[in-house]
């Protein structure tokens, strides 16, 4: 890919149903009783242009087979492609192809990472075992999955790894990632080649790929779908012609991607094309993009454009009510800190939990899960314990700032393998054995070490960040000048990225925020960078958005404006915290429960709850608070201002508030009225349960009694269960274009046998159209669509 553009394969579930493959049946199963088909598909993509294969091994992973049939389905499939590679000749190349789970990773579903890690390990390491040349990470829609999958092919091979996500329509992943951070994930953990799969067609993926050219310093991939997919005759079919699919897709390789094949509804008659629309074109340059980033599991914040703010609250240097919550557990405590840095306008949270007396790893790890539940800003992973660094790094959803390393040998020994393999921006304390230098020229000195022994490990300049370490001015009157000339010169002659503890300068002052905020413009105008501070300084806050309005940073001064009437407002009402002097404990514990449901603390919406029932009536809780709030995050979840992650978090917060009430009203011996029946199911043949989990967990929220049958279901027994129950609606998920034949199936037996019920569908695979074709009453675009749709038919029958 370094000298030439490079030819990928296409679509397999497509053509296996082609060929015979039957509703629910696994295609996988294919490398041992149809090996011959496989090879021949192979050959076909091979003949066509392909330079790369995919093994038919997509979903070939424990969960579906045992350790026995794993093996022996990978070495077939392994086998059937390289068979065709010789078959045909040339320089061909045969790649272990890993899809999704199809479980979601905690704290959103039920999957822990480790086990999501040994899942995709098992597979890499017979991949290795039977001789694959790379390996194809694709069709990933959560950037924690990829993570897991990546990691385990890191570490178990040393072969090339490809990496490949699913994209909706809005440019994300159904967790919420956006492309460039992804693009900063893949990278810093060392991926080969970053791209884009499936979903949608060329035209609808071109944003996406627009996006990651702009920021990656690696190929880029593009394999999309052959246009939108609708059913005829019992086939799925899509609706771009190979002669279109191929102009589209060479438009986007003159703009400089590098590796293109097709998905589904791609046969070898699209690569055929694509190899001729390409033939004529040179490759674009791959160029080192100059970009200091972190991202979270939603998103990326470069450093440079604007200061960057990392907010510095969860950190128990003098912060007794912190430390107290760290040595008690008390994580609510922790989220809100966290929760209320974002509000304040935090880019960046800094998680220190380093105490003597608390083991660091375990609390470290855990407050870096928990507090990323429930906010999707990147953090900042504070420890001077190489071991609770990399438990934390090794869990962390995103590319994670790193914080620290300094001049000393063992200190660089220790944390550049981390940055290394785990991916970061990490940031350097100028600082060595001898301390830290008195004059800004000798802190320079200890930078340019750095960067030198940074680069032995392979960890670009562009990946730290100094920190020229703010000394207190009352003890020494030029701190802050040394500090300020070291950053200038790091900003100016280095070229790196500059970061400051600002607050450190005012130790031992009166009136701190006052010194702090005068410090902080000055390092601004000096090149700071980024600032750890704290976001609840008004001082700290004003100096930020004056700044950016006077450098031309804030277009119309719009955020300085609405920052400054947010403190006119909180001025007249005395105080942000004020609460209404009409406001009963109990109206004022309503709200908190409401507050706490929205952001997604659980143990707080069940105390808050439990306190509650001692007052009010249990069904005007769920009435007029858990369900309100729930509204409320999924307005903000269809309006696209909230993401999946939060939605489910929320979810889970008023799943323990109606746990609470459950509990009281069987030992009160009252009732609350339910909503109707809702029997769900991921169709036969088909592993996949994610949507269907989640839709299930919203709709026992809403009140909706829930019969979940599962995944891979027969069509008779969805039939079964919803004649058994006289259930009014059924929900059907498929993830697979080879399953959709069984969701359509199982709608025809539903219309002979309950043609009372309605039938709501969703899963990548289908469209609207598409739906309508196979006979679904609706389409259901996300979890809380299938919600409404349920409300509706509830209301209905009432």
């Amino acid at each position: 890919m370094r000298d030439r553009l490079l030819l990928l394969d296409g679509g397999m579930g497509t053509l296996l149903q082609d060929r015979g493959l039957a509703p629910g049946e696994l295609p996988e199963t294919w490398c041992l009783t149809h090996s011959e088909v496989i090879r021949d598909i192979h050959s076909e993509y091979f003949r066509a242009g392909s330079r790369v294969v995919c093994s038919n091994t997509f979903g070939a992973n424990l969960l579906k087979f045992s350790e026995t049939e794993l093996e022996s389905i990978v070495e077939a499939a392994i086998g059937a492609a390289r068979s065709a590679a010789e078959e045909v000749g040339g320089d061909r190349f045969v790649a272990l192809d890993l899809g999704p789970s199809g479980r979601l990773l905690r704290p959103f579903g039920d999957l822990a990472f480790e086990e999501a890690y040994d899942i995709f390990a098992a597979t890499v390491r017979l991949g290795v075992k039977y001789g694959a040349d790379l390996i194809f990470i694709e069709t990933m829609n959560d950037s924690y999955e990829t993570k897991a999958a990546l990691l385990a092919a890191k570490e178990n091979s040393d072969i090339p790894v490809f990496v490949s996500n699913a994209y909706g329509a809005d440019g994300k992943l159904m967790t919420g990632a956006e492309p460039e951070a992804m693009v900063a994930l893949a990278e810093g953990m060392g991926a080969d080649a970053i791209g884009v799969n499936c979903s949608l067609g060329p035209q609808q993926l071109a944003s996406v790929v627009e996006r990651m050219l702009a920021v990656s310093s690696i190929p880029v991939i593009l394999k999309p779908n052959a246009g939108l997919p609708s059913s005829c005759c019992g086939h799925t079919v899509y609706d771009i012609s190979e002669e279109d699919f191929a102009s589209e897709v060479a438009r986007q390789v003159r703009a400089g991607v590098r590796a293109v094949g097709g998905c589904c509804g791609t046969t070898p008659k699209y690569i055929s094309a694509l190899k001729d629309a390409i033939r004529n074109v040179s490759p674009v340059k791959i160029t080192e993009k100059d970009y200091t980033t972190v991202s979270s599991y939603t998103h990326a914040v470069t450093f440079g454009a604007s200061p960057v703010l990392i907010g510095e609250r969860i950190n128990p240097t003098g912060k007794r009510r912190l430390k107290n919550a760290l040595i008690e557990h008390d994580m609510d405590y922790i989220l809100g800190e966290a929760v209320a840095e974002q509000e304040r306008g935090a880019h960046i949270l800094d998680v220190n939990v380093g105490l003597p007396e608390i083991c660091e790893r375990e609390v470290l790890t855990r407050t870096v899960a928990e507090i990323q539940a429930v906010c999707d800003l990147p953090l900042q992973i504070d420890s001077s314990d190489p071991v609770a660094m990399e438990a934390a790094l090794r869990i962390y959803n995103g590319k994670a700032m790193i914080n620290s390393v300094n001049g000393k040998e063992e200190s660089m020994a220790a944390i550049f393998p981390l940055v290394r393999k785990y991916g970061g921006v990490v940031v350097a304390l100028t600082l060595d054995e001898n301390g830290i230098p008195a004059d800004a020229e000798g802190r320079v000195r200890i930078a340019e070490r750095i960067l030198k022994r940074a680069s032995e490990f392979g960890i670009s300049r562009r990946d730290i960040v100094f920190d020229t370490l703010a000394m207190t001015v009352s003890a020494d009157k030029s701190a802050a000048e040394v500090t300020l000339g070291a950053l200038r010169i790091i900003r100016r002659d280095l070229g790196c990225h500059t970061t400051l503890g600002v607050s450190n300068i005012s130790f031992g002052l009166p009136c701190r925020d006052t010194v702090n905020g005068a410090f902080f413009i000055s390092a601004l105008e000096a090149g700071l960078s980024a600032a750890i501070m704290n976001p609840n300084s008004e001082e700290m806050m004003r100096a930020y958005y004056s700044y950016r309005a006077l450098h031309g940073l804030d277009p119309m001064c719009a955020d300085y404006i609405a920052f400054m009437s947010d403190r006119q407002t909180i001025g007249a009402r005395g105080g942000a915290e004020s609460v209404s002097a009409t406001q009963t404990d109990s109206e004022v514990e309503r709200s908190a429960l409401s507050g706490a449901i929205v952001r997604g603390f659980k143990d707080q919406a069940a105390a808050i709850t439990q306190e509650l029932l001692n007052s009010v009536n249990p069904l005007e809780l769920v009435d007029h608070e858990i369900i309100p709030a729930l509204d409320e995050v999924g307005r903000s979840f269809e309006e696209k201002r909230t993401y999946l992650p939060q939605l489910l978090m929320s979810a889970e917060a008023a799943k323990s508030a109606a746990a609470e009430i459950k509990n009281f009203v069987l030992q009160k011996d009252c009732a609350i009225e339910k909503r109707c029946t809702f029997v769900i199911a991921t169709v036969k043949g088909d592993i996949h349960d994610i949507g269907k989990n989640i839709v299930k967990l919203l709709l026992e929220n809403y009140g909706f009694s829930v019969v979940d049958l599962g995944r891979d279901v027969a069509p008779e027994t969805v039939v079964e269960a919803v004649r058994r129950t006289h259930a009014p609606i059924v929900g059907l998920s498929a993830l697979m274009t080879t399953t959709v034949p069984a969701m359509e199936e199982t709608i025809s037996a539903l219309r002979r046998e309950a043609p009372w019920c309605r039938v709501v569908v969703g899963g990548a695979v289908l469209t609207r159209e598409y739906a309508e074709r196979i006979g679904a009453d609706r389409y259901a675009a996300d979890a809380m669509e299938t919600v409404r749709y349920a409300e509706e038919i509830d209301g209905d029958i009432r």
